[in-house]
């Protein structure tokens, strides 16, 4: 289940109809009212009775989630970490390549993932494009992963971003892979992920 849902804010006294959408970083609220409020800066939280209360930069926001509000208040308090988010777990094959992150490596190490510089059969490939130029190289790491792999783009994001996403989404298509997540990989690069797909397995 995503972490999206229908639902009302009260905020300052006031209650509003809309969407609550818990992404990577922050609640966002859209409707009657437009509400952002990043994860680091939520004081406390609570889960009670099917509503989400907030407290953020001296204000308090409820959200009426109902079932969902014990998931959202645990997602919130309890994270997943960097490899969660990205799937790799014990007995993986992964290969770096172009990705300049030594924390990256020892993580998945420890997981009980194998770190593989060459060969094929791999279950993940994090690659990373630099230039657009580099994005042509998908289409040779496609060879490398097994059909129900995984090739987890990374590239710059925000002021410091060099590739387009839609570049990257159109050199995935040309490679004969679809883009099927994203997630933030650090403060400043994001991980868009590719697969074959299914029906070309």
């Amino acid at each position: 289940m995503g972490y999206d849902a229908p639902c009302t804010l009260t905020l300052d006294g006031r209650t509003f109809q809309g969407t609550a959408v818990l992404e990577q970083d922050e609640i966002r609220f859209r409707g009657d009212a437009r509400l952002m409020i990043p994860l680091k800066g939520i004081q406390d939280i609570e889960a009670r009775d099917g509503q989400l209360s907030v407290t953020f930069g001296g204000r308090h926001a409820v959200f009426n989630l109902g079932d969902s509000a014990d998931r959202w208040a645990a997602r919130i308090t309890s994270p997943p970490s960097r490899l969660q988010k990205l799937g790799v777990k014990k007995g993986m094959r992964i290969a770096i390549i172009g990705v300049d992150d030594e924390q990256l490596i020892e993580e998945s190490r420890a997981c009980g993932a194998t770190v593989a510089a060459r060969g094929a059969a791999l279950d993940m490939i994090f690659f990373g494009a630099r230039t657009s130029g580099d994005l042509a190289k998908l289409a040779s790491l496609v060879t490398r992963i097994k059909p129900s792999g995984a090739i987890w783009l990374i590239r710059a994001k925000g002021r410091g971003a060099t590739i387009r996403e839609s570049e990257s989404m159109e050199a995935g298509k040309r490679a004969g892979l679809v883009d099927v997540k994203v997630v933030s990989f650090s403060d400043t690069h994001s991980a868009e992920k590719y697969v074959i797909p299914v029906a070309k397995r």
